[in-house]
């Protein structure tokens, strides 16, 4: 049987939930990114708050609802990563700025050690620094490392 969101209706969905799966599945970040910048862009003003905690809500549910491991706020003895996120290849570790820059929450990821839980995994690690931005309530920019 095929998943719900197989016969979902793509003139009604521009998002391409199966694409956005295999995207993440596959380490393909830039193209997942591409896809939340879509779907930020396609959330009306109305609903989006101008607070970091709303877009790690957001993401945190995305990911959740398609049965991602995921993990928000993720202590760690140094700090709270913003969200953690594991497939059975790849960890992604996310720091989150709004109005700030992605190189800031990048620096904070280093800063505060925070792949050092992970570092005996075997798993591909990405350090992935996001900035928000309150004027176009979308991802401005994401910049990674390896």
């Amino acid at each position: 049987m095929l998943p719900y969101y197989a016969n979902v209706n793509k003139v009604e969905s521009p998002f391409e939930i199966q694409k956005f799966v295999r995207e993440v599945e596959a380490g393909d970040y830039n193209s997942f990114f591409h896809r939340l910048q879509s779907f930020f862009a396609d959330t009306t003003y109305e609903v989006i708050r101008d607070q970091e905690l709303h877009y790690e809500n957001v993401l945190f549910i995305v990911f959740k609802l398609l049965g991602f491991y995921t993990k928000v706020e993720y202590h760690t003895s140094e700090g709270r990563i913003d969200l953690v996120l594991q497939t059975d290849k790849f960890i992604y570790i996310m720091e989150f700025k709004l109005n700030g820059t992605a190189e800031e929450a990048l620096q904070q990821i280093n800063d505060k050690h925070y792949a050092l839980p992970f570092e005996t995994d075997e798993r591909k690690l990405f350090k992935i620094g996001v900035n928000f931005s309150a004027e176009t309530r979308n991802i401005e920019k994401w910049i990674v490392e390896s």
